[in-house]
């Protein structure tokens, strides 16, 4: 019998046909996240489900879902997991690591120079026909060569982002809650490790790239505003809850930093009233990984790895793999 799969919301066909091929596969038809009791209503008799950072799978979901062999998670982050609670029933838990690094790297450069040149405010301008010719004071933006770049989160997407600076000759700094040394970020372009507090005052872009844990949540917060240069901007394509958002708006109205570029929220699909409302922010709705390639590779591994726990294996992007210790 070709075991039931559910998937919560429609991922690209590359995946799809991979499950399709050994399993009975059921997907949310609506291009919008299923309700708590949507998602528990679909799941009640499936043997595997591939969901999004929008499911919350926990103890309620694991205790309706009792014939789940395997949970893969369409998605690097796993703060919408209870990985312990997965663990203590032996189910294992995947996610989809590497496949998406280059591109989030690039959109936060791409963040980083959208709002240093004010490009999405000045195309504005521009297809309002109120731009009246070129004007020497006019639209004056920051520099990016030579400025120093912060890491907030050197693993694999916060090292490509940091040596894509190469060609711009940036120094870069870097720190991470571990602490650990970046060999290739100081071996390739001479990153220097340093404390939380020395990479809010020597950095003038500070791009976040950490887990959301209860040490990162909120870690931007109006304390960490005021430590930072008053021309430095923020950019963030991680998690929107490492920046308390409210903080962040009050600083940048009061012009104590120089601005943001946010690719995720606190509140997700919600924003901190105001945020919109400044010309000195760039706000994009959570596309960090939106490229055919890496939104078709995240399918495909997040199709392997489900196939692999629901044969009884240890899927290649195992979050528990103690579980398969003593198989």
């Amino acid at each position: 019998m070709r075991p039931k799969v559910y998937i919560t919301r429609r991922i690209p066909e590359a995946g799809l046909r991979l499950l399709q091929a050994d399993c009975e596969v059921e997907v949310n038809p609506a291009d919008q996240p299923l309700s708590r009791q949507e998602l528990l209503e679909r799941v009640r008799d499936k043997d595997g489900v591939v969901g999004l950072l929008t499911d919350r799978i926990d103890r309620e979901f694991f205790e309706v879902a009792s014939r789940l062999k395997g949970y893969a998670n369409y998605a690097v982050g796993i703060d919408n997991i209870d990985l312990t609670e997965a663990t203590s029933r032996r189910i294992p838990v995947s996610n989809t690591p590497g496949v998406l690094t280059d591109a989030t790297a690039e959109l936060a450069w791409a963040l980083l120079f959208a709002v240093a040149r004010r490009v999405v405010e000045t195309d504005r301008i521009m297809r309002s026909g109120s731009w009246s010719g070129w004007g020497p004071l006019q639209f004056i933006g920051t520099d990016i060569t030579g400025k120093t770049l912060g890491i907030f989160g050197a693993g694999r997407i916060g090292t490509a982002m940091a040596l894509m600076s190469k060609g711009f000759h940036m120094p870069v700094v870097y720190c991470s809650s571990s602490g650990r040394r970046n060999d290739i970020l100081e071996g390739e372009i001479g990153a220097r490790l340093v404390n939380f507090d020395d990479l809010l005052t020597e950095s003038d872009f500070i791009s976040i790239h950490a887990p959301l844990t209860p040490a990162t949540r909120h870690l931007f917060d109006h304390r960490a505003f005021a430590r930072m240069k008053a021309t430095a901007f923020l950019i963030n394509t991680a998690r929107g809850p490492i920046i308390r958002e409210i903080d962040l708006v009050e600083a940048l109205r009061a012009g104590r930093i120089g601005g943001a570029g946010l690719d995720v929220y606190e509140n997700e699909p919600q924003m901190a009233e105001g945020l919109a409302d400044l010309a000195h922010v760039v706000l994009l709705p959570h596309i960090g990984s939106a490229t055919v390639t890496s939104r078709d590779n995240m399918a495909i591994l997040a199709a392997r790895n489900l196939l692999a726990m629901l044969a009884g294996r240890k899927p290649e992007n195992c979050l528990n793999p103690q579980i398969f210790s003593d198989i």
